[in-house]
C-alpha cells in the first residue's frame, strides 16, 4: 500500500502533518507579513491547514485508496486558491499615463505555492514540503533583494538593459 493514505486511527500522523502544514503556511506568511503584504501571517497558515485538511480527506476516507480521490482534492484546491489569489491581484491606473499597473502577482502565486505546500505536506511528503518552502522563501526574499540592487528588471525578469 502506498504510504501517504493513513488510517483515520493514525492520530499522531494526521496531527503531525496538520502541525507541519501551519508552520510551513506560517513561514511564507511570516515573510509574507514583514514586508507589508495583506496577504500576510494568519492568511498563508489558513490556505496551507485548509489544503492539508482537504487532501486529508480522502486520504483517510477512501476504501481502496484511491489516487483518483486524492487527485480530484488537489485539483478543487488548486482550483479553489486560484480565485482567492485572484482577489490579492488589483488593478491600478498609473497618474498621467493610460498604462494600467498590476500588483499582488507575488503574494496571489504565495498564496497558490503555499497551498501546494498544505497538500504535499498533508500527503506526509516531508522532504518535498521542506524544499519546497525553503526554495519559496529564498525567492521571497534574495529575489526581492536582487531587484532592488538593479540586477533583475522587476517588470521583465531579466537583466536590466
Amino acid at each position: 500500500m502506498n504510504e501517504i493514505f493513513i488510517s483515520p486511527n493514525e492520530s499522531l500522523s494526521l496531527i503531525f502533518r496538520l502541525v507541519i502544514a501551519v508552520l510551513v503556511g506560517a513561514m511564507i506568511g511570516w515573510n509574507r507579513q514583514l514586508s507589508g503584504k495583506p496577504a500576510g501571517l494568519r492568511t498563508h497558515m489558513l490556505v496551507s491547514l485548509g489544503a492539508a485538511l482537504i487532501v486529508l480527506i480522502p486520504l483517510q476516507t477512501s476504501g481502496s485508496h484511491s489516487p483518483d480521490a486524492v487527485s480530484r482534492a488537489i485539483q478543487g484546491v488548486a482550483t479553489g486558491v486560484g480565485f482567492l489569489g485572484a482577489g490579492e491581484i488589483l488593478h491600478e491606473s498609473v497618474q498621467g499615463t493610460n498604462k494600467p499597473q498590476i500588483k499582488g502577482l507575488t503574494s496571489a502565486a504565495a498564496l497558490w505555492t503555499t497551498a501546494a505546500l498544505g497538500m504535499v505536506t498533508g500527503c506526509g511528503l516531508w522532504l518535498t514540503s521542506l524544499t519546497g518552502t525553503l526554495l519559496v522563501l529564498l525567492i521571497l526574499t534574495v529575489v526581492k533583494r536582487l531587484e532592488r540592487l538593479g540586477l533583475v528588471d522587476r517588470e521583465n525578469n531579466s537583466h536590466p538593459k
